[in-house]
């Protein structure tokens, strides 16, 4: 949640500095792992870097295509709707390419996901097209744009799930990295933000030029914009970091659950502070998603062995 917070604070004043913060969360990423991952670049990557090459093409187009999908007139909420569809493309590309099978069960979940996200998307498509505030040229206008940024989002879910087929083949080739893999996905893109460099210049710029703002405890005076910046970097670190020590430490229903019920939490937060339009259909849809979310992880059968364990240990004792 906070670290929606200072995206939207960034956003709110300058709707383009996506890149800018991208670029600032892959540094300092780069810059720990070198450090505590890499030993200063003194140990090998257990899985080939050429590799890493491929897996950092599809991890960097991913981050900027959703970075910019945010330019195109598409609201935080569905935007993060949007992308709890994940489980809808890795279960589509899983069947592709990997030829896999799955339950009843698995299917009736992705049909619940799919069918939350057409009702959130449409709805909000209608919102764009109906916006009393413009006129019809420029009403149009923004609804095309709105449509382009559904396509990147669209995009960005499909080719994120090919990268995580992608990784899954190398973990089963190469043993599980996940740390090593978190370093060089951060680092190996850095130059490609050479291409952002005039657009995340000039919003350093822009930075620069905003009111400044008298940090609390350490007395510390800076534009208000790179206090913004600095607490969205470290949020989105203890985040991924988080998640990072999850998946070593829990079973993967424990990640998936708790990452739903992340999104979830923000999604909520995202409406309540940011004042979003959000319709009876828009809750509908929204339920949808995660519940067919929950049902893909199965959550109801392990609480169910859960709850049947807890009742036969007073038996046993």
């Amino acid at each position: 949640c906070f670290t929606l917070l200072f995206l939207f604070h960034a956003l709110r004043q300058f709707p383009g500095c996506g890149n800018i913060v991208t670029f600032s969360q892959f540094l300092f990423i780069a810059v720990e792992g070198f450090i505590f991952e890499a030993n200063f670049g003194r140990k090998s990557p257990a899985i080939p870097i050429r590799y890493y090459f491929i897996m950092v093409a599809m991890f960097f187009t991913v981050s900027v295509v959703n970075n910019y999908a945010l330019n195109l007139n598409i609201s935080m909420p569905l935007h993060m709707i949007f992308r709890s569809g994940s489980l809808i493309a890795s279960m589509a590309l899983g069947i592709i390419i990997l030829k896999k099978r799955y339950s009843v069960s698995k299917y009736t979940s992705i049909a619940l996901v799919s069918l939350g996200i057409f009702t959130c998307t449409f709805m909000s498509a209608k919102q764009v097209a109906s916006d009393s505030s413009l006129n019809e040229e420029d009403g149009l206008q923004v609804f095309l744009w709105w449509l382009l940024g559904i396509a990147a989002l669209t995009f960005a879910l499909l080719m994120s799930a090919r990268m995580g087929i992608f990784q899954e083949t190398l973990y089963k080739r190469f043993g599980k990295h996940s740390k090593e893999a978190l370093f060089y996905n951060h680092a190996l893109p850095l130059p490609g933000f050479l291409l952002l460099a005039p657009n995340i210049y000039h919003h350093a710029v822009l930075f620069n030029q905003s009111e400044p703002f008298r940090v609390p405890l350490i007395g510390l005076t800076l534009p208000i914009m790179w206090f913004y910046l600095f607490m969205n970097v470290i949020t989105q670190y203890v985040c991924i970091r988080g998640v990072f020590i999850l998946t070593t430490e829990c079973p993967s229903l424990t990640v998936t659950l708790v990452v739903t019920l992340r999104k979830f939490v923000s999604l909520i937060f995202s409406i309540l502070y940011f004042r979003n339009p959000f319709t009876a259909w828009h809750w509908l849809g929204t339920a949808l998603v995660f519940l067919g979310t929950l049902m893909y992880a199965e959550v109801w059968n392990s609480l169910g062995s859960l709850l049947a364990r807890c009742r036969r240990r007073p038996k046993e004792e």
